[in-house]
Protein backbone atom coordinates (compact mmCIF):
# COMPACT_ATOMS: atom_id res chain seq x y z
CA UNK A 1 0.00 0.00 0.00
CA UNK A 2 2.65 2.27 0.73
CA UNK A 3 4.65 1.91 -2.67
CA UNK A 4 1.51 2.77 -4.31
CA UNK A 5 1.01 5.73 -2.64
CA UNK A 6 4.64 6.71 -3.68
CA UNK A 7 3.99 5.91 -7.40
CA UNK A 8 0.88 7.92 -7.07
CA UNK A 9 3.16 11.18 -5.67
CA UNK A 10 5.43 10.36 -8.73
CA UNK A 11 3.16 10.35 -11.14
CA UNK A 12 1.46 13.28 -10.16
CA UNK A 13 4.60 15.25 -9.52
CA UNK A 14 5.33 14.17 -13.40
CA UNK A 15 2.06 15.51 -14.52
CA UNK A 16 2.89 18.76 -12.65
CA UNK A 17 6.26 19.24 -14.46
CA UNK A 18 4.99 18.44 -17.89
CA UNK A 19 2.29 21.01 -17.26
CA UNK A 20 4.78 23.54 -16.09
CA UNK A 21 7.04 23.10 -19.21
CA UNK A 22 3.79 23.69 -21.71
CA UNK A 23 3.34 26.63 -19.79
CA UNK A 24 6.59 27.84 -19.88
CA UNK A 25 6.87 27.03 -23.68
CA UNK A 26 4.01 28.40 -24.78
CA UNK A 27 4.70 31.33 -22.67
CA UNK A 28 7.74 32.00 -24.22
CA UNK A 29 5.77 31.58 -27.59
CA UNK A 30 3.37 34.61 -26.52
CA UNK A 31 6.11 36.78 -25.65
CA UNK A 32 8.81 36.30 -28.33
CA UNK A 33 6.26 36.45 -31.19
CA UNK A 34 6.36 32.96 -32.28
CA UNK A 35 2.40 32.98 -32.21
CA UNK A 36 2.03 35.71 -35.24
CA UNK A 37 3.19 33.08 -37.85
CA UNK A 38 2.97 29.43 -36.30
CA UNK A 39 -0.04 28.45 -34.07
CA UNK A 40 -0.12 24.96 -32.13
CA UNK A 41 -2.39 22.93 -34.63
CA UNK A 42 -3.17 24.71 -38.14
CA UNK A 43 -0.43 26.55 -39.84
CA UNK A 44 -0.89 29.77 -39.80
CA UNK A 45 2.26 31.31 -41.64
CA UNK A 46 4.41 29.51 -40.99
CA UNK A 47 3.96 25.46 -40.12
CA UNK A 48 1.83 24.33 -36.72
CA UNK A 49 4.15 23.29 -33.62
CA UNK A 50 2.46 19.82 -34.35
CA UNK A 51 3.46 19.79 -37.99
CA UNK A 52 7.18 20.61 -37.02
CA UNK A 53 7.48 17.96 -34.01
CA UNK A 54 6.35 15.41 -36.33
CA UNK A 55 8.89 16.35 -39.03
CA UNK A 56 11.50 15.93 -36.44
CA UNK A 57 10.71 12.80 -34.62
CA UNK A 58 13.67 10.79 -34.11
CA UNK A 59 15.85 12.96 -35.75
CA UNK A 60 19.49 12.89 -33.97
CA UNK A 61 20.31 16.65 -33.82
CA UNK A 62 16.73 18.06 -34.69
CA UNK A 63 16.99 19.92 -31.09
CA UNK A 64 20.05 21.83 -32.48
CA UNK A 65 18.99 22.45 -35.94
CA UNK A 66 15.86 23.85 -35.23
CA UNK A 67 17.57 26.02 -32.23
CA UNK A 68 19.84 27.10 -35.12
CA UNK A 69 17.17 28.34 -37.70
CA UNK A 70 14.85 30.26 -34.87
CA UNK A 71 17.91 31.98 -34.18
CA UNK A 72 19.03 32.80 -37.39
CA UNK A 73 15.70 32.27 -39.14
CA UNK A 74 15.34 30.64 -42.49
CA UNK A 75 13.60 29.26 -45.47
CA UNK A 76 12.85 27.14 -48.27
CA UNK A 77 11.40 23.76 -45.82
CA UNK A 78 8.41 24.42 -45.52
CA UNK A 79 7.85 26.41 -48.39
CA UNK A 80 8.84 30.45 -49.80
CA UNK A 81 8.16 32.62 -46.84
CA UNK A 82 11.22 32.52 -44.36
CA UNK A 83 11.44 32.49 -40.89
CA UNK A 84 12.69 36.07 -39.76
CA UNK A 85 15.92 35.32 -37.11
CA UNK A 86 14.98 35.87 -33.60
CA UNK A 87 17.86 37.87 -32.30
CA UNK A 88 16.05 39.18 -29.19
CA UNK A 89 15.47 35.63 -27.87
CA UNK A 90 18.27 34.28 -25.44
CA UNK A 91 19.62 31.30 -26.36
CA UNK A 92 18.39 29.88 -23.40
CA UNK A 93 14.82 30.55 -24.28
CA UNK A 94 15.24 29.43 -28.01
CA UNK A 95 16.31 26.01 -26.21
CA UNK A 96 13.77 26.14 -24.01
CA UNK A 97 10.60 27.13 -26.97
CA UNK A 98 12.65 24.32 -29.05
CA UNK A 99 12.17 21.64 -26.52
CA UNK A 100 8.48 22.48 -26.24
CA UNK A 101 7.86 22.62 -29.77
CA UNK A 102 9.26 19.08 -30.42
CA UNK A 103 7.03 18.03 -27.21
CA UNK A 104 3.95 18.62 -29.51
Amino acid sequence: MKSLKIVVVAVGLLCVGAVQAEDTGLALAKKSGCLACHAQDKKVVGPSYKDIAAKYKGQSGAEAKLAAKVKNGGGGVWGPMPMPASKQVSDADIQTLVKWVLSQ
